[in-house]
């Protein structure tokens, strides 16, 4: 049984008057006024099975900075009790995604395997005292005497055995005398209960697997109803914030703690986080996963915490989503373009600005000076005065986007065309000249003049542009790949149509790569950890992992700068 240390605080930080965001703050603010508790204790309890996703990072906010605002303590807990499906590499994700976020487990971490021993002590408290007994019924003939949600169930004919005669049977399940599969233990409750996770739950089964933590100690394992309630109470946990999903397994947790006679933990259930165009379950994901539709749990497209981390989103961002997501009863489906704007709206205050060129064609600027390169000031971040300037080179040859040009063009392109004239970013003002095309009628430089008096920051030309293009320095420009990321799925709701798979409604475009991408040379030094923006392009974030497979620089396009999506 772990220790509980001595309150810190017991009250939340800031205002006395601060009003609960939601329900479940209302209950703890109403439990520490009355005394109930002297400090809040929560957990998050993930099953070390899979990667965390955006709908964990809703579940690790809510615990994580309860805890946090009330001055309690939370738990990590890692729920391996299913050792066939869980691994270290799991684990360590885990911990490494929510340490991300900005979390700290302050209670300290745990997993179900350190009570196994504690388990299986309540287990034969519960044979003794007549409420579990050994059953031989197969898992077929198990859920045919179940009953329905209208009908009672029917009593196994193994009920009525003796507490003697179970315990020696448990005795031996342990000790691995009987195969997988040849007897389970089930809680005694009532058969004809309305609640069907009433009607005599299975606690224990047999399963010889090798445990990530355990090895082979064991061979028998407990079911999650059973190790859940009971790992709260070990733990002191007050408050054990829980999806939705659970609400119809509260009576079964609340029984096991009350015919124990242990810390009576409160279950709490909240609506979980439904995402559009996208799948939330590990086994889908996994799936995925295994059949090379993504680059791994990590890949840029996935809802999980790494895949975003990869993509480019941030801590702050995440936050701040489940913060205006918002903690409810009602089950309801968010848009992905909330997670995007709270990316945007952190990434415009904190990301520098860089320029680079996706699909460049030349730029050749035939009036400047042939061997001439001067260095010109571009503000890093507008938003942040602090962030100060660069200096971009600038020379008569430069390179510019494809579609910033068009040979026909009306009133309202402000961009590059015959006619026309535009501002290049942070350098000066230039006016068409000419153009050149190859055989295939593919653009393949562009000519243009500028005037030496129309220098930004100094600009005494007298001329209005009313466009302004970004550009890179072809002599100095880093060579690079980009990849712009979209949508995974191209229905919202790809796992709701019960008479199709799932993968049938992948997006076909949710990834596109841009090579020979022509980057500021300022950004051969970039931070993988630091997100830009791309000017009038969209935030991005070198690919750390792709970088290294490749040797060749790799940037993850995390957003655009505006909600674009049309599906």
């Amino acid at each position: 049984m772990s220790e509980h240390p001595a309150p810190e605080q017991a009250h939340p930080k800031g205002s006395e008057n601060h009003e609960p965001a939601h329900f479940i703050e209302q209950i703890i603010k109403d439990d520490l006024a009355a005394g109930k508790h002297a400090q809040i204790h929560t957990r998050f309890p993930p099953e070390p099975n899979g990667y965390l996703h955006i709908g964990h990072a809703k579940a690790i906010c809510l615990s994580f900075g309860l805890a946090e605002r009330y001055g309690g303590r939370v738990n990590l807990r890692f729920d391996d009790t299913n050792p066939e499906k869980e691994n270290q590499e799991y684990v360590d994700a885990i911990r490494r995604d929510v340490s991300w976020l900005g979390y700290e487990w302050n209670g300290g971490e745990f997993y179900t395997s350190d009570y196994f021993d504690t388990l299986y002590g309540f287990a034969v408290q519960l044979i003794k005292g007549g409420h579990a007994y050994v059953d031989h019924l197969t898992p077929e003939e198990m859920a045919a005497g179940k009953g329905t949600p209208t009908q009672a169930g029917t009593n196994s004919p193994w009920r009525s055995r003796s507490s003697a005669e179970s315990l020696q049977l448990f005795e031996e399940m342990k000790a691995g005398v009987h195969p997988d599969g040849h007897g389970v233990l089930r809680a005694k409750i009532d058969m004809a209960h309305p609640n069907m996770h009433m009607r005599d739950p299975v606690i224990y089964r047999v399963k010889r697997a090798h445990h990530h933590r355990t090895g082979d100690d064991w061979c028998i394992y407990p079911m999650y109803d059973f190790a859940h309630g009971q790992s709260d109470s070990i733990e002191g946990i007050t408050h054990s914030l829980c999806t939705l999903e659970f609400e119809v397994h509260r009576p079964l947790y609340e029984w096991f703690i009350e015919t124990l006679e242990i810390f009576p933990s409160r279950q709490i259930e909240f609506a979980r986080l439904n995402l559009d165009h996208t799948v939330m379950s590990k086994r889908k994901l996994l799936r995925l996963v295994e059949e090379g539709v993504v680059d791994g749990w990590d890949d840029p497209r996935m809802p999980t915490i790494s895949g975003l981390r990869r993509r480019g989103f941030t801590p702050e961002s995440i936050r701040t989503f489940c913060d205006r997501v918002g903690i409810a009863k009602r089950e309801n489906v968010i848009h992905f373009s909330l997670l995007e704007w709270a990316l945007r709206d952190h990434l415009n205050r904190s990301a520098n600005r860089a320029m680079a060129v996706l699909d460049p064609v030349k730029l050749v600027v035939t009036n400047y000076p042939e061997e001439q390169t001067e260095m010109l000031p571009s503000e890093n971040n507008p938003e942040d005065p602090e962030a100060g300037s660069r200096e971009m080179p600038f020379s008569k040859t430069l390179w510019m986007e494809r579609d910033d040009f068009k040979e026909e063009a009306n009133k309202k392109w402000f961009r590059l065309a015959p006619g026309k004239t535009v501002r290049l970013k942070s350098a000066y003002i230039i006016r068409y000249v000419d153009h050149v095309m190859d055989a295939e009628g593919r653009l393949q430089e562009v000519h243009v003049e500028y005037f030496p008096d129309s220098k930004s920051g100094s600009d005494t030309s007298g001329i209005k542009a009313k466009g302004t293009l970004h550009w890179v320095n072809a002599a100095t420009a880093v060579d690079a790949e980009v990849r712009l990321y979209d949508r995974l799925f191209s229905d919202p709701t790809p796992d709701g149509h019960a008479d199709r798979d799932f993968t049938e409604f992948l997006n076909p475009d949710s990834l596109e790569i841009k090579t020979a991408c022509k980057l500021e040379p300022s950004l051969a030094q970039a931070d993988a950890s630091r997100p830009y923006q791309f000017t009038r392009l969209g935030y991005f974030v070198l690919d750390e992992k792709r970088t290294a497979e490749t040797g060749t620089p790799v940037w993850n396009r995390s957003v655009t700068l505006k909600d674009g999506w049309k599906g």
